[in-house]
């Protein structure tokens, strides 16, 4: 299973196929016209307090990293989230659509998109 990331910022392209905001909040000065959206499944997003404790510091990536995935495989309404989105890739992947999750941070290092992907890229069913 593989997913890019990209800037909800960032121009759509006919190569993002399937683009997936992956932010729970909407990106600050993006409009829902101009971000093709196909889908936004909120709840794959960091909780609120999590989003607030790491503030996308750099030296707390690690122990957001943790947090994070620890999230996404204990808090039930992210776990079905995560599970709806495993599906939409995977059928996406059978019709040869790319899948590219958007995200509205600046840094596209220091971002919980990228862990993600990762994490999706992992996919047990695989």
């Amino acid at each position: 299973m593989t997913v890019t990331i990209k800037r909800a910022y960032d121009a759509a392209t006919e190569t993002d196929g399937c683009r997936v905001l992956v932010d729970r909040l909407w990106p600050r000065g993006v409009s829902k016209a101009g971000a093709h959206l196909d889908g936004w499944p909120k709840d794959v997003a960091p909780s609120p307090d999590l989003r607030t404790w790491w503030k996308h510091d750099p030296d707390r990536l690690g122990e957001f990293s943790t947090r994070y995935r620890a999230e996404l495989d204990g808090v039930p309404a992210t776990v079905a989230a995560v599970t709806d989105l495993r599906e939409l890739i995977r059928e996406n992947t059978a019709r040869g659509v790319p899948t590219t999750l958007i995200y509205g941070a600046k840094d596209p290092h220091v971002n919980h998109a990228r862990i993600l992907a990762e994490y999706l890229a992992a996919d047990p069913a695989e």
